[in-house]
């Protein structure tokens, strides 16, 4: 196994694993001269695109496991749905049945990335919450539910090592109702994935941190709002935590940056079920020195 997968299992010895979530994308300068020439839908879309994209971060900073290079939205094309990113992602069409032939492009970047990687690979989707917000056209809940299913069965058929749900938007709902509405989603994916390494991540995790436990995912991603050492002690030993260093901080003097890396580091020393992330994903402003500066820290850690 990998340094990451040992981890998402809770078995890992050493330094903890790190991968940033978006960590392709529009903070480094190589992704920008790609883009420069290049329609964002033809980026998710063209399979060696999206795949170089994948693998950029992985040669610069030898991350422990790459994230596929894709878009929430990504599955609205089985739905037979036009997505385009001018000015935000906008939805138009006629919802049709879902169709995972249409999402044949995922599949061949996958197949190429396993060629090529040495990290493991994460595949992922949106909770259906969080993707039925950019959504201009009705689609039934169940049959966004059965779509994202079938999107995430057909990534690791492909071959990808581990799954993130990003239910982004969920988080911001009152616990009451995300109780009633999105755990059972949640579950209804997770259940149809089973054993399959999943984690789980939702803005507001911290808040929701018996909630998500209930979920029994493999892992779960957390923003900063509780320092990572109180989050481990309240989540079951058998499920990994990750994060939860707040992606600002990165546009901090290196001092402060250290400063923060080295509370959470120094926290969760000896801890085998710990991944190393942000609590949020990059930003295009993030400095590419204070990525190399996180995985020089993380380097030195026994």
């Amino acid at each position: 196994m990998s340094r990451f997968l040992d981890a998402l299992h809770c078995k890992n010895e050493g330094r903890p694993p790190m991968w940033f979530m978006r960590q392709a994308g529009r903070y480094l300068p190589e992704y920008r001269a790609i883009r420069a020439e290049t329609p964002l839908e033809k980026m998710f879309t063209t399979p060696s695109i999206a795949a170089e994209i994948t693998l950029q971060p992985i040669r610069r900073f030898g991350f422990d496991a790459a994230i596929l290079f894709a878009d929430i939205l990504t599955p609205c094309a089985g739905f037979g749905l036009d997505v385009t990113f001018d000015g935000g992602p906008k939805v138009t069409g006629q919802a049709l049945p879902f169709d995972i032939d249409q999402l044949d492009h995922v599949k061949k970047t996958i197949h190429k990335l396993k060629k090529e990687l040495q990290v493991p690979l994460i595949g992922f989707c949106g909770g259906p919450y969080t993707v039925g917000k950019y959504l201009q056209t009705h689609i039934d809940q169940d049959a966004l539910i059965d779509g994202t299913i079938q999107y995430l069965k057909m990534q690791i058929d492909a071959g990808v090592d581990a799954i993130q749900i990003f239910d982004s938007w969920a988080g911001h709902l009152p616990k009451a109702e995300f109780k009633s509405r999105i755990l059972p989603v949640l579950k209804t994916i997770l259940d149809a994935i089973r054993p399959f390494p999943t984690i789980v991540f939702t803005r507001g995790s911290c808040h929701l941190i018996d909630e998500l436990v209930s979920l029994e995912p493999t892992g779960i991603g957390f923003d900063w709002d509780l320092p990572i050492s109180e989050v481990r002690a309240r989540v079951p030993k058998h499920i990994a935590v990750q994060g939860n260093l707040n992606p600002e901080v990165l546009k901090q003097p290196a001092e402060e940056i250290q400063r923060h890396l080295d509370e959470i580091l120094q926290s969760m020393e000896g801890e085998p079920g710990f991944i190393f992330n942000l609590g949020h994903g990059m930003s295009p402003d993030i400095p590419v020195e204070a990525v190399e500066q996180c995985k020089m820290t993380l380097a030195q850690v026994a």
